[in-house]
């Protein structure tokens, strides 16, 4: 089929990848416009545009797709391009835009989504890290058919995965890029035979998936340390958990929790040696095992500690914005 692809991250990629391993034809692809990334700042393609470049795909980059808003130059552009492509159907993955009426309606078999959770749980933007912070069981991938809402359209096909006690966002992400490639794929073939089964999503189990932001880094030692290491493996690896010892601001990359009970300060150290350093929680011990200070690498305790002296009895700084869940 002639796919209209849109998405931004690798996660789309992984996608856009599979469909074309497939045989399908990509006449278009829609992505974010180039970024500032990395320590230069230079403008960078996403991982969609680089892919698309590779397999010489015409790109576009609107501002906006909505005909009626701030960038209507670049939406008549896009909708020129859209209609031109004459798709069957347009696949949709982490794009970051919304899709206007004119555009789920342009192609044929209408706009298919890959969303990476279990509808109708975490629609919105970030359902691999809030389905980690909420120490949710299992996760998976269901393949949509778009309507104007957001993630409310009826459900084609869903996968199933579970969520390992040491998953992070990280580890996640990629078992669900893969599946919502394969699920895709397995869409694209059943739409091309007119056996996709449409199913309404539940009215029960609604939850949003808020977009994370950079603020929820720092960590509540208020909170029990349970609640603490899900917040650790669902910021890894963006925006990062991060701990403040006076000056220094510490990254938290890894870490298990100890069910001991204390006496002391939430925040306090109340060890650290090379089998991880030791914070007193709310409820619960926190014992970190990769640690990485301002402008140093991630490191294992034990390498950590020999550049960073942390004793017993010092204590984090406070930080009460978050209440425990």
């Amino acid at each position: 089929m002639r796919v209209i692809f849109a998405g931004t991250p690798e996660f789309a990629a992984t996608a856009l990848a599979q469909i074309l391993a497939a045989g399908h034809t990509a006449p278009l692809v829609l992505t974010q416009p180039d970024r500032p990334a990395g320590r230069g700042m230079r403008l960078q393609a996403s991982a969609v545009k680089q892919l698309a470049l590779q397999h010489h795909i015409p790109v576009a980059q609107p501002l906006s797709l909505r005909l009626d808003g701030k960038y209507p130059d670049d939406a008549a552009a896009a909708h020129a391009a859209i209609a031109e492509a004459k798709a069957d159907v347009m696949v949709v993955a982490a794009y970051g835009l919304i899709l206007p009426q004119w555009t789920l309606s342009t192609p044929r078999l209408g706009c298919l989504n890959i969303h990476a959770s279990l509808l109708p749980r975490w629609r919105g933007a970030a359902p691999i890290h809030r389905s980690i912070e909420a120490g949710d069981a299992q996760t998976g991938v269901v393949i949509m058919q778009m309507d104007a809402g957001l993630d409310t359209g009826e459900m084609l096909l869903t996968g199933v995965v579970d969520i390992a006690p040491d998953d992070t966002t990280a580890s996640l992400h990629d078992r669900l890029a893969d599946l919502g490639g394969a699920l895709v794929v397995r869409a694209l073939a059943d739409a091309q035979a007119g056996k996709l089964q449409p199913v309404k999503q539940p009215e029960a189990g609604i939850t949003y998936a808020h977009k994370i932001e950079k603020n929820e880094a720092a960590v509540d030692w208020q909170q029990s340390a349970a609640t603490i290491a899900r917040r650790v493996r669902a910021f890894n690896p963006f925006p990062a958990a991060s701990a403040q010892l006076g000056a220094d601001t510490i990254k938290l990359w890894r870490a298990t929790v100890e069910a001991s009970i204390h006496n002391a300060k939430p925040g306090t150290v109340l060890s650290a040696d090379a089998h991880g350093v030791r914070v007193a929680c709310g409820e619960g011990v926190l014992c970190v095992t990769e640690l990485q200070r301002a402008g140093g690498k991630r490191l294992n305790a034990a390498d950590f500690l020999h550049g960073f002296a942390l004793t017993p009895g010092q204590c984090f700084e406070p930080h009460h914005t978050h209440k425990d869940t």
